[in-house]
Protein backbone atom coordinates (compact mmCIF):
# COMPACT_ATOMS: atom_id res chain seq x y z
CA UNK A 1 0.00 0.00 0.00
CA UNK A 2 1.25 3.69 -0.64
CA UNK A 3 1.19 6.51 1.34
CA UNK A 4 -1.52 8.71 1.77
CA UNK A 5 -2.45 10.93 -0.98
CA UNK A 6 -1.55 15.16 -0.94
CA UNK A 7 -4.10 16.87 0.09
CA UNK A 8 -4.33 20.87 -0.69
CA UNK A 9 -4.31 22.78 2.72
CA UNK A 10 -5.73 26.39 3.00
CA UNK A 11 -3.23 29.16 4.47
CA UNK A 12 -4.64 28.72 7.83
CA UNK A 13 -2.88 25.49 7.80
CA UNK A 14 0.48 25.30 8.39
CA UNK A 15 2.59 22.64 6.67
CA UNK A 16 3.94 19.86 9.39
CA UNK A 17 7.06 20.96 10.79
CA UNK A 18 6.68 24.77 9.91
CA UNK A 19 5.62 26.00 13.86
CA UNK A 20 8.06 23.80 15.73
CA UNK A 21 6.01 21.23 18.08
CA UNK A 22 2.82 19.92 16.94
CA UNK A 23 2.00 18.87 20.35
CA UNK A 24 2.86 20.46 23.53
CA UNK A 25 1.01 19.51 27.48
CA UNK A 26 2.13 21.41 30.11
CA UNK A 27 1.16 20.24 33.48
CA UNK A 28 -1.89 18.68 32.82
CA UNK A 29 -4.29 18.44 36.14
CA UNK A 30 -7.56 16.86 35.54
CA UNK A 31 -9.55 14.87 38.18
CA UNK A 32 -13.51 13.57 38.65
CA UNK A 33 -15.52 13.40 41.51
CA UNK A 34 -17.69 10.82 42.04
CA UNK A 35 -20.47 11.52 45.49
CA UNK A 36 -17.27 11.74 48.10
CA UNK A 37 -14.61 9.85 45.54
CA UNK A 38 -12.21 11.92 43.87
CA UNK A 39 -9.99 10.02 40.97
CA UNK A 40 -6.68 12.00 39.95
CA UNK A 41 -6.36 11.30 36.46
CA UNK A 42 -3.66 13.41 35.84
CA UNK A 43 -0.94 14.86 38.01
CA UNK A 44 1.25 17.39 35.98
CA UNK A 45 1.61 15.51 33.41
CA UNK A 46 3.82 17.32 30.52
CA UNK A 47 3.92 16.43 27.05
CA UNK A 48 5.92 17.43 23.85
CA UNK A 49 5.85 15.56 20.20
CA UNK A 50 7.46 16.59 17.08
CA UNK A 51 6.25 16.68 13.60
CA UNK A 52 7.56 13.08 11.99
CA UNK A 53 7.22 11.48 15.59
CA UNK A 54 5.58 8.19 16.33
CA UNK A 55 5.00 8.18 19.97
CA UNK A 56 3.38 5.62 22.15
CA UNK A 57 1.90 6.05 25.14
CA UNK A 58 2.25 3.29 27.78
CA UNK A 59 0.94 2.37 31.32
CA UNK A 60 -1.89 -0.22 32.80
CA UNK A 61 -5.20 0.45 32.32
CA UNK A 62 -6.96 3.66 34.51
CA UNK A 63 -3.37 5.68 34.27
CA UNK A 64 -5.04 7.96 32.63
CA UNK A 65 -3.92 7.57 28.72
CA UNK A 66 -7.41 8.19 27.51
CA UNK A 67 -7.83 11.04 29.53
CA UNK A 68 -4.69 12.72 28.00
CA UNK A 69 -5.72 11.72 24.53
CA UNK A 70 -8.93 13.41 25.02
CA UNK A 71 -7.08 16.66 26.48
CA UNK A 72 -5.07 17.03 24.16
CA UNK A 73 -7.69 16.36 21.16
CA UNK A 74 -10.08 19.42 23.22
CA UNK A 75 -12.35 16.45 23.74
CA UNK A 76 -11.86 17.13 27.64
CA UNK A 77 -11.04 20.36 29.58
CA UNK A 78 -8.34 20.09 32.01
CA UNK A 79 -8.76 21.12 35.76
CA UNK A 80 -5.23 22.96 35.23
CA UNK A 81 -2.31 23.40 32.56
CA UNK A 82 -2.51 24.01 28.79
CA UNK A 83 -2.29 22.77 25.61
CA UNK A 84 -1.16 24.05 22.30
CA UNK A 85 -1.90 22.03 18.69
CA UNK A 86 0.58 23.21 16.15
CA UNK A 87 1.12 26.10 17.84
CA UNK A 88 -2.66 27.05 19.03
CA UNK A 89 -4.17 27.20 22.12
CA UNK A 90 -6.76 24.26 23.03
CA UNK A 91 -7.48 24.52 26.81
CA UNK A 92 -10.03 27.56 27.84
CA UNK A 93 -11.17 27.67 24.40
CA UNK A 94 -14.74 27.38 23.50
CA UNK A 95 -15.90 23.88 22.39
CA UNK A 96 -16.87 25.48 18.66
CA UNK A 97 -13.30 26.89 18.64
CA UNK A 98 -11.48 23.35 19.84
CA UNK A 99 -13.84 21.55 17.24
CA UNK A 100 -12.72 23.35 14.54
CA UNK A 101 -8.72 22.90 15.58
CA UNK A 102 -9.84 19.16 15.71
CA UNK A 103 -11.39 19.32 12.50
CA UNK A 104 -8.32 21.32 10.59
CA UNK A 105 -5.29 19.65 12.07
CA UNK A 106 -5.90 16.52 14.21
CA UNK A 107 -7.29 12.73 13.44
CA UNK A 108 -8.04 10.97 15.79
CA UNK A 109 -8.67 6.63 16.43
CA UNK A 110 -10.86 5.55 18.97
CA UNK A 111 -11.13 2.56 21.01
CA UNK A 112 -14.66 2.77 20.03
CA UNK A 113 -15.15 3.10 16.63
CA UNK A 114 -15.35 6.74 14.69
CA UNK A 115 -17.46 5.56 11.86
CA UNK A 116 -21.01 6.80 11.88
CA UNK A 117 -22.87 3.34 11.12
CA UNK A 118 -25.74 4.82 8.72
CA UNK A 119 -23.00 6.11 6.50
CA UNK A 120 -20.66 4.13 3.79
CA UNK A 121 -17.39 4.11 4.23
CA UNK A 122 -16.78 6.78 1.72
CA UNK A 123 -19.37 8.64 2.89
CA UNK A 124 -17.44 8.76 6.47
CA UNK A 125 -14.42 9.93 5.06
CA UNK A 126 -16.30 12.65 2.49
CA UNK A 127 -18.12 14.28 5.74
CA UNK A 128 -14.90 14.35 7.52
CA UNK A 129 -13.16 16.17 4.85
CA UNK A 130 -16.33 18.33 4.26
CA UNK A 131 -15.84 19.48 8.01
CA UNK A 132 -12.08 20.09 7.58
CA UNK A 133 -13.01 22.15 4.26
CA UNK A 134 -11.10 19.75 1.84
CA UNK A 135 -14.00 18.01 -0.27
CA UNK A 136 -12.21 16.53 -3.13
CA UNK A 137 -13.59 12.89 -4.56
CA UNK A 138 -10.60 12.18 -6.51
CA UNK A 139 -8.53 12.25 -2.65
CA UNK A 140 -11.20 10.02 -1.45
CA UNK A 141 -10.45 7.56 -3.78
CA UNK A 142 -7.32 7.58 -3.34
CA UNK A 143 -6.76 7.60 0.43
CA UNK A 144 -9.06 4.66 0.23
CA UNK A 145 -7.03 2.79 -2.45
CA UNK A 146 -3.73 3.55 -0.14
CA UNK A 147 -5.39 1.96 2.70
CA UNK A 148 -6.64 -1.14 0.58
CA UNK A 149 -10.06 -0.33 1.04
CA UNK A 150 -11.39 0.55 -2.99
CA UNK A 151 -13.64 -2.33 -3.22
CA UNK A 152 -15.14 -1.69 0.43
CA UNK A 153 -16.00 2.33 0.01
CA UNK A 154 -19.49 1.61 -0.55
CA UNK A 155 -19.58 -0.53 2.18
CA UNK A 156 -21.62 0.13 5.70
CA UNK A 157 -19.39 -0.21 9.12
CA UNK A 158 -20.87 -3.01 9.98
CA UNK A 159 -20.43 -5.08 6.65
CA UNK A 160 -16.55 -4.85 7.53
CA UNK A 161 -14.03 -7.46 9.23
CA UNK A 162 -12.03 -6.35 12.24
CA UNK A 163 -9.09 -5.54 10.13
CA UNK A 164 -10.89 -2.99 7.22
CA UNK A 165 -12.18 -1.43 10.29
CA UNK A 166 -9.26 -0.81 11.88
CA UNK A 167 -8.35 0.75 8.48
CA UNK A 168 -11.44 2.53 7.70
CA UNK A 169 -11.12 4.01 11.30
CA UNK A 170 -7.79 5.48 10.07
CA UNK A 171 -8.78 6.72 6.86
CA UNK A 172 -11.42 8.79 8.57
CA UNK A 173 -8.46 9.93 10.81
CA UNK A 174 -6.21 10.43 7.83
CA UNK A 175 -8.95 12.47 5.41
CA UNK A 176 -7.61 15.88 5.53
CA UNK A 177 -3.72 14.81 6.54
CA UNK A 178 -4.10 16.34 9.72
CA UNK A 179 -0.70 17.50 11.37
CA UNK A 180 -1.46 15.55 14.16
CA UNK A 181 -2.90 11.82 14.42
CA UNK A 182 -4.67 10.31 18.33
CA UNK A 183 -4.89 7.24 18.48
CA UNK A 184 -6.20 5.25 21.56
CA UNK A 185 -5.53 1.49 21.55
CA UNK A 186 -6.18 1.44 17.82
CA UNK A 187 -4.59 -2.42 17.53
CA UNK A 188 -6.23 -3.71 20.64
CA UNK A 189 -8.71 -6.06 19.08
CA UNK A 190 -6.14 -7.57 16.04
CA UNK A 191 -4.23 -10.37 15.01
CA UNK A 192 -0.69 -10.07 14.71
CA UNK A 193 -0.82 -9.54 11.22
CA UNK A 194 -3.17 -6.80 10.98
CA UNK A 195 -1.77 -5.06 14.07
CA UNK A 196 1.77 -4.78 12.60
CA UNK A 197 -0.35 -3.74 8.77
CA UNK A 198 -1.74 -0.69 10.67
CA UNK A 199 1.46 0.42 12.83
CA UNK A 200 3.19 0.28 9.37
CA UNK A 201 -0.01 2.79 8.38
CA UNK A 202 0.87 4.66 11.66
CA UNK A 203 4.50 4.70 10.82
CA UNK A 204 4.28 5.61 7.26
CA UNK A 205 2.08 8.91 8.82
CA UNK A 206 4.45 9.99 10.57
CA UNK A 207 7.22 9.87 8.33
CA UNK A 208 4.73 12.20 5.73
CA UNK A 209 5.58 14.93 8.76
CA UNK A 210 2.32 14.18 11.52
CA UNK A 211 2.95 14.01 14.82
CA UNK A 212 1.46 10.22 15.83
CA UNK A 213 0.58 9.71 19.40
CA UNK A 214 -0.53 6.87 20.18
CA UNK A 215 -2.02 4.86 23.94
CA UNK A 216 -1.64 1.19 24.02
CA UNK A 217 -1.05 -1.71 26.21
CA UNK A 218 0.71 -3.40 23.18
CA UNK A 219 4.30 -4.47 23.11
CA UNK A 220 4.37 -4.29 19.34
CA UNK A 221 3.31 -0.56 19.41
CA UNK A 222 5.63 0.25 21.93
CA UNK A 223 8.55 -1.69 20.16
CA UNK A 224 7.69 -0.07 17.02
CA UNK A 225 7.34 3.57 18.10
CA UNK A 226 10.29 6.27 17.57
CA UNK A 227 9.98 6.83 22.02
CA UNK A 228 8.17 5.78 24.71
CA UNK A 229 5.72 8.03 27.75
CA UNK A 230 4.80 5.88 30.60
CA UNK A 231 1.91 6.83 32.97
CA UNK A 232 1.36 5.54 36.07
CA UNK A 233 -1.90 6.74 38.45
CA UNK A 234 -2.07 9.94 35.73
CA UNK A 235 2.40 11.05 36.13
CA UNK A 236 4.94 10.61 33.77
CA UNK A 237 7.14 8.41 35.17
CA UNK A 238 9.56 8.27 31.57
CA UNK A 239 9.89 9.94 28.41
Amino acid sequence: MSAPPSIDRSESQPLPGSRGPAIVARSLHRFYRTGDAETLALQGVTVQVDPGELVAVVGPSGSGKSTLLACLAGLDEPDAGSVEIVGKPVTGRSEQARARIRARHVGMVFQSANLFEHLTLDQNVALVQHLGGAVNRSDRAALLESLGLSHRARVYPSRLSGGESSRAALAVALANQPEVLLADEPTGELDTATEAEVLGLLRRTAERGAAVLVASHSGAVAAAADRQITLIDGRVESS
